[in-house]
This record gives structure tokens, C-alpha cells and sequence, in this order.
């Protein structure tokens, strides 16, 4: 706590200044990643259109990869684990410790936890991240916040989109959408079918997914939008595999999942409403309320999961500025997010099941839970010259009420548990040299409470000693911009402290006991050079590269007997490095190539097993022209893992062998894959 007093000390004594505004770059010229919609004064970064069209429309996670002090597990489609500057890669499986938004609505559930690979890509105009907890607006968790924004299309014009792609393990992924704006409405509707048999045994994907955004202003100071999303997938479950079948038989999926034919059906569905009025030139408010449901059923090798979820809430945010000599914004809001999370377990009888796969038995649990997340938020900006400085302060109140209406015991019936309050400041400074040069800082504190599994011991009992990882960020970095803003150049070094570590500690093949264990740092380096030019009429180049170095490592961690305190920090790569070139000539034709260095990762907390380093390199390639007036055509084509690498996509942490068995630590990455695609483009 007297570290939080210091800060907030310190930002009332420090010197403000005027922010100026981000150049915006054309399609030539390097784009800036700050964004009038979005509150922070500093550089944050963001993936645009060009970014996503870069990879394969299947997937977000090689876009989202490429940015630095991002690493993504990845063990298939429907089984991902973002990780930001280390933060979220001790979860076992799926994503938390960040707050993702879709057009400025809430998708993070209850404990934290983030699906955001079942969106479809092509739906996307940029991707939004922001890493640690300086994000104030939204959460302050520990790993940030992912912004995603829908596509807008082209005023006064009606237009279709048809995009058709073909792969290597029966990959067919079909877009269609339709759109039409002008200066008072506009509409988006894009309906996507991805189907995919996968590289190994027990692993086919068939997803549905509809978008519709639309948006109305009946006058200049009112405003509505409407957003609606349907995705419902089903996916078959490989799992992880032991290290001899990785080099043997990576194709191989674990054998009791293969024995299950486990698999998971999902059914979600997002609506929101946001209304946008202005009073003045100074000051404006945009309220959105939001529900979402989520069906879930998992046949797995120890049970059967049948869960369902129902969440709402609303968001509202007054921004502007007061009147006055200096220059300054304001931003001030609140969000509440509750939600009710359903869940059984049922007896898996697929061993008497003739091998026709899981079969139900008799009910294991019956379970329900309240989840509610409160934030109210502040930031206000406060600028002089060259100087602007941006001070924040996050307040977030949670709670969890669990009831067993399997077990008849009162312990069980209704355990509440209810947070402390959580004050999260976050002071941001920005200088700039010149409008190419600027330097910043951020001084910021975070919180990210535990997930489910962390808050419930095996018997189904609330955790009363659990509490949320605190820490604190310390951030310094700069951005550049020369030879008339063709070439762009960033570097930011940072620090976290993070104390009372989450660990989910397996005592069973689906049991976890989570505790407050420790204290871990968070050091590392970013780097991103990009450069634009034009190499003969007509012919644009742009090479790009970034690096991530870090040392993430355990500062005191004692598990039962053994003592990890000085270890590197269980599954963050020491290093990561992004390269590529993009070519385009104006005739319609372009390339791309890109290149992925990943670094070795510490697969136990012991340090003794490491995922050996490895690089990968994809290339892509394209054709667009136009048949007739208002009607273009486009070819692409492309090819992943071009030396079909052997590597693993995603490794399971201090993975246990049960029954004497090899423990499982690996999902195998892609071999060397092929896609091709035609798209059209219709306006009228």
C-alpha cells in the first residue's frame, strides 16, 4: 500500500503538458497505433486491417503473435493460452488475466477469463492491445486489455463480400457479408463457416459464426449502435502427448481422449446496445448495455462437463474537458458485469461403451454460481507545451457466491466470498522532442483475481484464503519516426513486480488446489522497426521486425518442500523475434514473408525440462484486379511452416504422470500447410 500512496503522490507533484495529436499515416506511409477513440495518451499497439490480411484468414493468432511481448499457445483451434509479458502462462488451459472489449463492449466472463479465436478475423478493422495494467478504463488486469473493433464499410455505398479459402487438412472457410453506410446509418452483416478435419487423430472443427453491427445518428448530437454475434462451434479434443509420441507420432492424440472421443460444443451468443449523446463541445457520454450466453458440453476421459452461462451489464463513460487556459480531457465511467455459471458433472461410461465413444452416467455434481465485477474509473489529462500527463485511478469490487445442490452438506449450500476492494492508480507522461520524437512513462498497479478452479478446492468448497495477484508496472519507452515518417522506431523496457502469485497445483487429472504462492518479476525489452519505400514506380516495400528479450523468473516461491525461488518464471519464452517483408505493386499483385523465432521455455518449475527453441517461416502471396467497374476479383494463396518445422504449438506446465505414465506435456504445432483463396468484391 505505501507504494500505491507514493504514486499517487507523485503524480499530483509532476509537471503536465499538451498531448499532441498521433499522426495518422496512409496506406504508403507507416500507420500510428494511437486511436481518437481510445483514452490513453501513450502509444499502445495495434493491428489494422493490412496487419490481418498479412496471414491466414483461418485464425487470429499469428496477427496477434506478432506483436511484441505477445506469445499465444496454441494447442488447436479452440485451445488457446495469450499470454502478455508473461502474465497468464501459469494458467493450465485457456486465457485470463486481461479484459478484452468487442466495440466497446465486455467479453471477459466472470473469473477473468477470454475466447477471443473463435472470432472471425475477417471481421476485424484493428486489434487494440494493451499491455500491463496501465489500461484504467479497462480493468487494470495484470496482462492488459485486447480492443477489438468491427470493420466499417465504405459510405454511400452498398457493397458484398464473398472470400472462399482452401487448405491442408480440410481446411474450408467461407465469408460472406454485406454493407452499406452514409452519413446518418450503416450496417454490417457477415455470416462465416470454417471447417477443418485437423492435422492429428480426434481433432475436427466445424464453426458457424454471424455478425451483425449497425448504427444509427438521427442528429449530430445522438447516436445508436446495435451489435449482435452468434458463434457455435464443435470441436474435437486431441489433448496433450508425452514426449515419445511427439518425436514418434505427433499425429497422435492422447489415448484416453482418443478412447472418449472427447470433444466440446459451444453455443455463444453477444448483444449489445450502445448510445452515444453529446452535450456540448466539452463533454459527451456513451452508455452501452450488454447480455451474453454461452452452452457449453464437454465429454472428457474423468467426466462430462455441461455447463451454461448467462451475463449482463452495462458500461457507461462521460469524457470531455474543462473549460480553462490549459488544455485537458477527462474521462470518467463504470461498468458492472454479473453473470450465473451453471455446471454438472456426469459419469463418462465410454469404456462400456462399445467404442462409440463417451457415453452419460449418473450425475457427479450439480453446481451454480454468482459471479459480479464492479469498476469505476477516472483518467484525466492535463497538457502544457510539449509535456502531457495523464493521471488514472481504477476502483474494482468483486465477489463470488457459490452454491452444491449435489451435496446436502451446509458447508456447501451458499459459500459467498467477497473480495476486498482493489484501488488501482496509474500515472502515465509524455514528452515530445519533436512530432516524430517522443519519449513515456507509466508508473501503474494491477490486480487479477483467480479463476474458478483457483476459488474451489476439489470437494466443491469455496477457498477463503485465496486472494487476486497485485503488482506493480514500470514502464519507459520511446517512438520515433524519420526520413519524412517512412521509417518508425520504438523501444520500451518495463518491469513488474508481481506478488501473491495464483497457482493452480494439479492433484488430480482434473483437480486443482489454488494458493497465493509467491512473488515473481517481470523484466524485459521491446523493439519495433518498420520501414516503407517505394523501390521502382509503382513497387512499395515495407521490411519489419520486432524483438521481445526478457527475464521473467520466480522471486520467492516455495511449493511444499522445494524452494523455486530464483528460477525462470514456467512457460514464457526467453525470447521472441518477428520479421518480415511485404511487397505490393500497384498492378494488384503483393507477397509477404514473414519470420518467427521462438525461444526455449521452461516447462516445470523445477527448470529441468525445457521446449527446445525453434523457427518458423510462413509466406503468403496475392492477385487482385478488377473484371468490370465496381467489381474486383483477388487470388491468394500462401504456406505455412515452409521447412515443416517440428515444434509445439502450446506446452502444458508441470504436466504429471498419472499411473506411472510419461507425462504429457505437448501439443504438436502444424507440419508444413498449404491455403489458397479467391475473394470478390462487389460495390454498387
Amino acid at each position: 500500500m505505501n507504494r500505491i500512496t507514493l504514486l499517487l503522490l507523485l503524480s499530483v507533484c509532476v509537471l503536465s503538458a499538451q498531448k499532441k495529436e498521433q499522426d495518422t499515416l496512409t496506406e504508403v506511409i507507416l500507420e500510428s497505433k494511437a486511436l481518437d477513440r481510445n483514452p490513453l495518451v501513450i502509444p499502445i499497439d495495434q493491428i489494422n486491417i493490412r496487419d490481418l490480411e498479412r496471414h491466414t484468414p483461418s485464425s487470429l493468432i499469428p496477427v496477434l503473435n506478432e506483436t511484441p511481448g505477445i506469445h499465444i499457445f496454441s494447442g488447436a483451434l479452440n485451445t488457446n493460452r495469450l499470454t502478455i509479458r508473461g502474465i497468464g502462462s501459469r494458467t493450465p488451459y485457456g486465457t485470463n488475466k486481461i479484459q478484452a472489449y468487442f466495440n466497446g463492449i465486455p467479453i471477459t466472463g466472470g473469473t477473468g477469463e477470454t475466447t477471443f479465436n473463435n472470432f472471425n478475423p475477417e471481421s476485424f478493422e484493428s486489434i487494440e492491445i494493451i499491455k500491463g495494467p496501465k489500461a484504467t478504463p479497462y480493468g487494470t488486469n495484470l496482462g492488459g486489455a485486447l480492443l477489438m473493433n468491427t470493420k466499417q464499410p465504405e459510405s454511400g455505398k452498398i457493397q458484398l463480400n464473398e472470400h472462399f479459402t482452401l487448405g491442408s487438412f480440410g481446411l474450408l472457410k467461407n465469408s460472406l457479408s454485406a454493407g452499406y453506410g452514409n452519413d446518418s446509418f450503416y450496417f454490417n452483416l457477415i455470416s462465416d463457416k470454417m471447417l477443418s478435419d485437423g492435422y492429428r487423430e480426434n481433432s475436427r472443427y466445424d464453426r458457424d459464426a454471424l455478425l451483425l453491427d449497425m448504427g444509427f445518428t438521427w442528429n449530430e448530437n445522438n447516436s445508436i449502435q446495435f451489435l449482435f454475434s452468434q458463434i457455435n462451434y464443435k470441436a474435437e479434443i486431441a489433448s496433450s502427448i508425452n514426449y515419445s509420441d511427439f518425436i514418434q507420432n505427433p499425429k497422435k492424440a492422447a489415448n484416453n481422449w482418443m478412447a472418449a472421443q472427447g470433444y466440446e460444443d459451444d453455443k455463444s451468443t453477444l448483444l449489445g446496445v450502445s448510445y452515444t449523446h453529446t452535450f456540448s463541445e466539452k463533454l459527451k457520454n456513451t452508455t452501452a448495455v450488454f447480455y451474453s450466453y454461452s452452452d457449453h458440453y464437454e465429454p472428457r476421459p474423468f467426466n462430462i462437463l455441461d455447463e451454461f452461462t448467462g451475463g449482463y451489464g452495462f458500461r457507461s463513460v462521460f469524457s470531455g474537458g474543462i473549460p480553462g487556459k490549459l488544455k485537458n480531457k477527462f474521462n470518467i465511467g463504470t461498468e458492472l458485469y454479473t453473470d450465473t455459471y451453471n455446471w454438472n458433472t456426469i459419469e463418462n461410461l465410454y469404456e462400456e461403451n462399445n467404442r462409440q465413444g463417451s457415453l452419460e452416467g449418473a450425475l457427479l455434481s450439480d453446481n451454480r454460481e454468482y459471479r459480479s465485477r464492479w469498476n469505476t474509473f477516472a483518467d484525466f489529462s492535463l497538457c502544457f507545451n510539449k509535456f502531457v500527463m495523464q493521471l488514472g485511478l481504477n476502483f474494482n469490487s468483486t465477489s463470488y457466491s457459490f452454491r452444491d445442490y449435489f451435496n446436502q452438506g451446509e458447508t456447501n449450500k451458499n459459500a459467498k466470498r467477497e473480495f476486498d476492494a482493489i484501488w488501482a492508480p496509474s500515472l502515465n507522461l509524455q514528452y515530445h522532442f519533436t512530432p516524430q520524437h517522443q519519449l513515456f512513462v507509466n508508473f501503474s498497479y494491477g490486480f487479477s483475481y483467480p479463476s474458478l478452479e483457483e476459488t474451489l478446492t476439489p470437494d466443491g468448497v469455496i477457498n477463503p484464503e485465496i486472494g487476486p495477484e497485485t503488482g506493480m508496472n514500470y514502464e519507459l519507452g520511446t517512438e520515433n519516426f524519420f526520413f519524412d515518417r517512412k521509417l518508425k522506431v520504438s523501444a520500451t523496457v518495463y518491469y513488474m513486480d508481481v506478488e501473491n502469485l495464483l497457482v493452480a497445483d494439479r492433484v488430480g487429472e482434473d483437480q486443482y488446489i489454488g494458493r497465493n504462492a509467491g512473488e515473481t518479476s517481470h523484466k524485459g525489452l521491446e523493439f519495433q522497426l518498420k520501414y516503407i519505400t517505394e523501390i521502382f514506380p509503382g513497387g512499395i516495400l515495407q521490411p519489419y521486425v520486432n524483438a521481445t528479450f526478457n527475464r521473467h523468473e520466480f522471486v520467492d516461491f516455495v511449493s511444499a518442500d522445494n524452494d523455486f525461488s530464483g528460477n525462470k518464471l514456467t512457460g514464457v519464452p526467453e525470447n521472441i523475434i518477428n520479421g518480415g517483408i511485404d511487397f505490393r505493386h500497384q498492378i494488384g499483385f503483393y507477397a509477404t514473408a514473414s519470420y518467427r523465432h521462438i525461444g526455449s521455455i521452461p516447462m516445470n518449475d523445477e527448470n529441468t525440462i525445457f521446449n527446445k527453441a525453434y523457427n518458423l517461416i510462413n509466406l503468403k502471396a496475392g492477385y487482385k484486379t478488377s473484371l468490370f467497374p465496381d467489381f474486383d476479383i483477388e487470388f491468394t494463396s500462401g504456406i505455412n511452416n515452409l521447412f515443416d518445422k517440428k515444434y509445439a504449438a502450446s506446452v502444458l506446465i508441470n504436466a504429471i504422470g498419472f499411473g506411472g505414465a510419461e507425462p504429457r506435456y505437448y501439443y504438436p504445432g502444424l507440419p508444413v500447410n498449404y491455403f489458397g483463396g479467391i475473394k470478390l468484391h462487389y460495390v454498387f
